[in-house]
């Protein structure tokens, strides 16, 4: 039988594994939200989301409190009607960070029991549509660092085999962004990607303005210039510059997504599996932007995102940021600057039960 009979949430904090800042803030810590559902055939599945320092104990009580509960005596591979039903019994919250994550955390531990049950990795059970994907790295380009430290960040990312970095921007003035972005350039040469951040914190003006000094350094994406609700702005400023715009990271609908890409106002699409509630609003997007003939490059998790970008046509690069190290056991494959997806059934992390045990907070 495939009844769920159980479900288990807890919350986890876990120190970043590098100072992390950018234009309007600091990763402070990475609470995850674990969700592992149990079935009468004595399968269990285990799934996650995420906040970056704060909401974590909201998101908890929302599940334990209303969605926890409505799960019991469904059917885990009905996954389309749960996700709509636990939806809709959220609807006066929907749509909105909040719900996402706690729909999130559910929707991928019953991905989990599909995959286990079908035994085969997500990757392949969502689409197997690439066997790897190449890779960028986040991780050495935060805005606190000097121009020195992002160049050596970059050498040895090149170096290392990956295939781009992405640097935040979002200085006091254009030139120093410039200033920083063409010492970097300068160091990896011309055949190396360079992607950029403001995360959210420009207005049309100023993100039109900015990225006209980027064009000539050949930037691969201007991710998040505006915030996210400014679809208008957003169109605009593809209007207006060479440099292809991505988003995603903070949108939380499937609707939101169409309104992007209806509107031409995303040149790439940067689905977070978390952030859209979960692995099945992250397909219903991911096929859109194939539609619309727009690449994917998913914001964070690369653990899930190496298996849902691998498992889609539009799939384009997968983010080297790493964060569970100190709560799993399954380090991801990357070879000659991509990423295999893991081949195990499941989801393909391993949980360290013991470590989740001390860093568990609630």
């Amino acid at each position: 039988m495939t009844t769920i009979t159980k479900v288990d949430t807890r919350l986890v904090n876990i120190e970043p594994e590098a100072l992390r800042t950018d234009a309007t803030q600091t990763f402070v810590r990475q609470e995850t939200i674990l969700v592992t559902v149990e079935t009468d055939d004595g399968l269990r599945g285990t799934g996650y989301s995420y906040t970056i320092g704060t909401g974590g104990s909201s998101v908890l009580a929302l599940l334990r409190d209303h969605l926890a509960p409505t799960l019991i005596g469904s059917d885990a591979r009905d996954i389309e009607a749960i996700w709509a039903k636990s939806l809709a019994s959220t609807r006066a919250t929907a749509f909105g960070a909040l719900t996402s994550l706690a729909l999130a955390a559910v929707d991928t531990a019953l991905w989990d029991l599909r995959c286990l049950r079908a035994e085969e990795p997500l990757w392949r059970l969502a689409g197997g549509a690439h066997d790897r994907l190449p890779v960028y790295d986040t991780e050495g380009g935060w805005l606190h660092l000097t121009t020195e430290e992002l160049v050596a960040n970059a050498v040895k990312s090149r170096a290392s085999g990956l295939r781009g970095a992405k640097f935040k921007v979002g200085k006091p003035t254009a030139g120093e962004d410039v200033e920083r972005l063409a010492a970097v350039r300068e160091a990896v040469g011309p055949d190396w990607e360079i992607m950029v951040d403001a995360n959210q914190s420009m207005t049309g003006a100023e993100a039109i303005r900015r990225a006209r000094t980027y064009e000539s350094l050949d930037i691969a994406w201007f991710e998040e210039p505006l915030p996210a609700e400014d679809v208008a702005g957003h169109l605009r400023l593809a209007r207006s510059t060479t440099v292809p715009v991505a988003v995603g990271e903070s949108i939380y609908s499937v609707g939101h997504f169409a309104e992007y890409l209806a509107a031409g106002a995303a040149g790439i699409v940067q689905v977070d599996v978390a952030r859209v509630g979960g692995i099945t609003p992250w397909l219903k997007v991911a096929h859109a932007a194939e539609a619309f003939n727009v690449k994917v490059a998913p914001h964070f998790l690369m653990e899930l995102h190496a298996s849902l970008a691998c498992a889609v046509p539009a799939g384009m690069y997968v983010e080297h940021i790493p964060q569970l190290g100190s709560i799993t056991r399954s380090p991801l494959r990357i070879e000659n600057g991509c990423v295999i997806p893991p081949k195990a059934p499941g989801l393909g992390i391993e949980w360290d039960e013991d470590a989740i045990a001390n860093l568990r907070v609630a």
